[in-house]
């Protein structure tokens, strides 16, 4: 059966369940957008569009940036294919909009804050600056890349912080995650983030670098065996250099303990000359954990195996691990960390938005556009921006600031700033910058690649290196975070206050 639309006959769609490209990956009100402004002639106008966040996840004190290296992969593979045209010709979309799309390259620029950079409420993390059709129909794909990703890399700091007093944090959260793509950008994202390891194969495959693969058995290898015994040995003559033990599956303290003690004993005794040899760790996934390593560490001590470490599961978050740690002092070497690292269960949506902020005109100067809102606070910040963060002596980031694109903000030069929270109008004063740098960064400029992308490596050190030395170790608090100020110079102030008053009163 064929159906009509804007008369033009066509071909119901029909699917096809193995296929993948991520141009389609949209709301569809970005294609209806597009295909109008393709026939109103408007194509070619320039936009400009920011992406930011308006709160911190969980009230915390910073997040991090994370995604720009997915988000440039996808917008140099930008493109149509001849299933995704039939589709659009389906759905009712103009002929020549589809055939328009079908050698359509993404040709904008895109500015963003190097990938791990921290970052704060209503600061660009990313610029898109495009042509109508390719800045409207990107929009959901990069929602998509930059929320997940930033949200799960903030909240692995968060924990392996925690734990760091302790050790590690392997990232097991893959079974719990929402779907594929969770599970491997997660993984990769927890690396980056801090963690040692990952449940995940495919992400190791995917990614490689820090990203690899760790693990030994679950509690059903252990009960495939007649005896925990005969479990725990099988293991250790097949990996003798990676024993690792799952001590919960029947007792801890009545058979597991006791059984690991025994393989270790065993291990001696086969390779007696070979110290690697031996039992690395048990894990528990069960039971008291503080009590519980407490009670193992004073056994493993006095059977003479200080070597051998206690590795804790078990829906750990944050707050659990920073109790186990800070406060109730568990010895504990690592930490596996399932479903509340995958799916940040405290705050599961990075609240990141993509709002137009401007319009280039012929002359080349820049309209800059406003949504206002009912609520004060979603009043977004006009214009064709850019942002710095401002140093103090000591190396930390006191500010951050919001400047229209041709702005010049100098050392040692006075500057007035004013507050980005409109509910608190009168914080206004006077600074006279020290050390500034530039966090928005070219990726994109016109099409072409400009940014030679760091390792994951690089991105994980650059990560640790700012929440060591210059973000305030206020800011890192479970509670009561310090805020750290993001403020707009007088021009981004006097845009946003003026246009606010003249659109909504």
């Amino acid at each position: 059966m064929k159906k009509t639309s804007n008369n033009v006959t066509v071909t119901p769609f029909v699917p096809h369940k193995g296929y993948r490209n991520d141009a389609l990956n949209m709301d569809f009100y970005e294609l209806t957008m597009a295909n109008a402004i393709y026939l109103l002639g408007m194509k070619d106008v320039q936009l400009v569009f920011d992406m930011f966040f308006r709160k911190n996840p969980a009230d915390r004190g910073y997040s991090i940036s994370a995604g720009q290296e997915e988000l440039t992969d996808f917008l140099m593979n930008y493109h149509f294919d001849e299933i995704a045209c039939e589709y659009l010709l389906g759905k009712g979309m103009d002929p020549r909009f589809v055939d328009y799309l079908s050698t359509y390259k993404w040709n904008g620029s895109m500015y963003a804050m190097p990938e791990g950079c921290v970052a704060y409420p209503h600061e660009p993390m990313v610029r898109i600056e495009c042509d109508a059709v390719g800045a409207f129909l990107i929009e959901t794909h990069l929602l998509q890349l930059m929320n997940f990703n930033s949200l799960i890399t903030t909240q692995a700091t968060r924990i392996t912080r925690a734990a760091s007093a302790a050790g590690g944090v392997m990232e097991f959260g893959t079974r719990r995650a929402q779907g594929l793509t969770a599970g491997l950008q997660g993984a990769r994202a927890a690396i980056l983030g801090g963690c040692t390891g990952t449940a995940n194969c495919l992400a190791e495959i995917m990614y490689g670098g820090p990203v690899v693969a760790v693990g030994t058995v679950s509690h059903a290898w252990v009960m495939l065996f007649p005896t925990e015994w005969d479990a725990f040995k099988a293991l250790a003559d097949i990996y003798p250099d990676n024993v690792s033990l799952l001590i919960d599956t029947y007792n801890i303290f009545e058979s597991g303990v006791i059984n690991a003690i025994k393989v270790d004993d065993y291990l001696i005794e086969k390779y007696p000359n070979d110290p690697d040899k031996r039992v690395k760790s048990v894990r528990i996934d069960s039971g008291d954990l503080a009590s519980g390593a407490k009670r193992l560490r004073k056994m493993f001590d006095m059977a003479g195996k200080p070597y051998i470490k206690i590795i804790v599961s078990n829906g750990l978050k944050e707050s659990t691990v920073e109790s186990l740690v800070s406060i109730q002092k568990a010895p504990i070497n690592g930490f596996g960390i399932g479903e509340n690292l995958i799916t940040a269960s405290e705050c599961p949506v990075f609240g990141g938005v993509y709002k137009l902020v401007a319009v280039k005109q012929e002359d080349g100067t820049y309209r800059s556009t406003m949504k206002c809102s009912d609520t004060l606070a979603k009043a977004i910040i006009p214009g064709y921006k850019t942002v710095y963060r401002l140093y103090n002596e000591d190396g930390y980031g006191y500010l951050d600031l919001i400047a229209m694109h041709d702005e010049k903000i100098e050392v040692g030069k006075p500057i007035k700033v004013y507050t980005t929270d409109l509910t608190d109008p009168k914080r206004e004063y006077t600074i006279v910058p020290q050390k500034i740098e530039k966090i928005l960064m070219p990726y994109i400029e016109n099409g072409k690649l400009v940014r030679k992308m760091p390792s994951l490596y690089d991105i994980r050190d650059f990560i640790k290196d700012q929440l060591e030395n210059t973000v305030w170790p206020e800011e890192l608090r479970t509670e009561f975070a310090h805020r750290h100020f993001v403020d707009m110079t007088e021009k981004v102030y006097s845009t946003r206050v003026g246009m606010y008053e003249k659109l909504h009163g």
